[in-house]
């Protein structure tokens, strides 16, 4: 049963019981898994494809059939589900785009910022039970606005070696290139090192499970990641006045995810702790995957209550929480309040899943308490800016001095010469 705490009793390391630190024999497992694929490529993704997936492939990659045939297959209905939730996601994520600048209020000086697309990059997309295709929207879209020239998609196969047609569906309608059925440390290896057929990107993106996180953890340097992903994590901030039959099913809607996932409900009323602590009980013995949410509830769940509501917020902050949602009459008068959370959902009639799937703002967010100084993920993790700058001789004569003057000052003899050659004091100077 969900525990019912009080705020002032707890220490902080009472708050946060959370760890994303892979068990040495997972690390041991990566490192393996890492150096096979880099050394036989496609081979050992067959082979890690068939023992860890029980799929035996001949092809790795997703054929133009097989997407054809998954679009074919679907419901028009859902098919279309899926093309709202894409217009939403790509109408919020567009107003991320950067703008170049470039100053020129100076005789003679030229200086600006401008924006460049990552030209590869990966895409991991759990599967569990089946591929996400809300991720493969997440993913792919952003990185289709900032211009990303090549965006590799890959999830894990089923048994029969397929890939739902609901993912393969969401890759066709986010602009997908290319999908490849492989999952777990062994597709990071592939796009972090390239085989005969997967290429070698330049950023990996994504969620995944504890190999998934240890291995982009450790191919980092030789590509760019997003963030290193943890458990799954729900915060309510909720009132007297909330429905605890409503706050329940928001904190078990994260705790399905993962025996590690954190569901905290953070109050002010006690009478409303004591109605969600039984309400969780009795939602929990409907659930499909009740196994796995009664094990996050029982081991990472937590009610907490405060003396008001400003307080509830200074829990937020201290937790920085994946999700957030603020379950109050007056959302708004909390929201600057929150300085640390992931996505923050606000009013009675925001639920998580509302972000999960289809308002626009994206779901892949930070996790463990990253929330502290890292962002969801967005247009910007697809783009790189370069500074570029432009002096003419007469803009650089009046500062060379000062410039040589300062490089001395660090030891930095060349540097100094390097700009007093270019004057007519300095041109001569031994």
């Amino acid at each position: 049963m969900i525990p019912i705490l009080n705020f002032d009793d707890l220490a902080p390391e009472q708050i946060l019981n959370r760890d994303i630190q892979a068990e040495e024999n997972v690390s041991a497992a990566v490192d393996a898994v890492l150096e096979a694929v880099r050394r036989e490529g496609d081979a050992a993704l067959k082979r890690y494809t068939k023992r860890f997936d029980g799929a035996d492939l001949e092809d790795l990659r997703v054929s133009q059939a097989e997407l054809d045939g998954a679009w074919n297959a679907l419901d028009p209905d859902f098919i279309q589900t899926l093309e709202l939730a894409a217009e939403n996601i790509r109408c919020f994520h567009e107003q991320q785009v950067h703008q170049n600048f470039v100053l020129t209020d100076r005789p003679g000086i030229v200086m600006g910022q401008r924006y460049t697309p990552i030209e590869k990059v990966g895409i991991c997309v759990p599967s569990a039970p089946a591929a996400f295709p809300s991720t493969i929207l997440m993913n792919v879209i952003p990185a289709k606005i900032a211009g990303v020239r090549e965006i590799v998609v890959v999830t894990p196969p089923d048994k029969n070696g397929a890939i739902g047609a609901e993912a393969l569906a969401a890759a066709k309608i986010a602009g997908a290139d290319k999908i490849f059925k492989i999952g777990g440390a062994q597709a990071v290896a592939a796009l972090a090192f390239g085989t005969e057929s997967v290429p070698k990107v330049d950023k990996i993106v994504g969620p995944g499970g504890i190999f998934v996180a240890t291995a982009k953890r450790k191919v980092f340097g030789r590509v760019a990641i997003d963030m290193i992903a943890g458990p799954s994590e729900i915060l309510v901030v909720a009132d007297g006045k909330s429905d605890p039959t409503w706050v329940a099913a928001d904190l078990l809607s994260q705790a399905e995810h993962d025996v590690l996932a954190s569901p905290v409900l953070v109050t002010d009323s006690r009478e409303l702790a004591q109605a969600v602590q039984g309400e969780v009980e009795r939602q929990l013995a409907l659930l499909p995957r009740q196994e796995i949410a009664r094990r996050a509830v029982d081991d990472n769940g937590k009610i907490i209550v405060t003396g008001d509501l400003e307080k509830a917020v200074e829990a937020v902050n201290l937790i920085a929480p994946e999700h957030l949602e603020l379950c109050v009459d007056d959302p708004f008068a909390l929201l600057p309040l929150v300085k640390n959370a992931g996505s923050i959902f606000l009013g009675r009639s925001a639920p998580e899943a509302l972000g999960d799937y289809f308002a626009g703002p994206n779901h892949t967010l930070p996790t463990s308490g990253t929330a502290r100084f890292s962002s969801p993920l967005s247009v910007d993790d697809f783009v790189k800016k370069s500074s570029f700058l432009y002096y003419d001789r007469s803009a650089l004569a009046p500062v060379a001095e000062r410039i040589a003057d300062f490089a001395r000052r660090e030891g930095l003899e060349a540097h100094a010469r390097s700009v007093l050659i270019r004057t007519e004091k300095g041109g001569n100077a031994q």
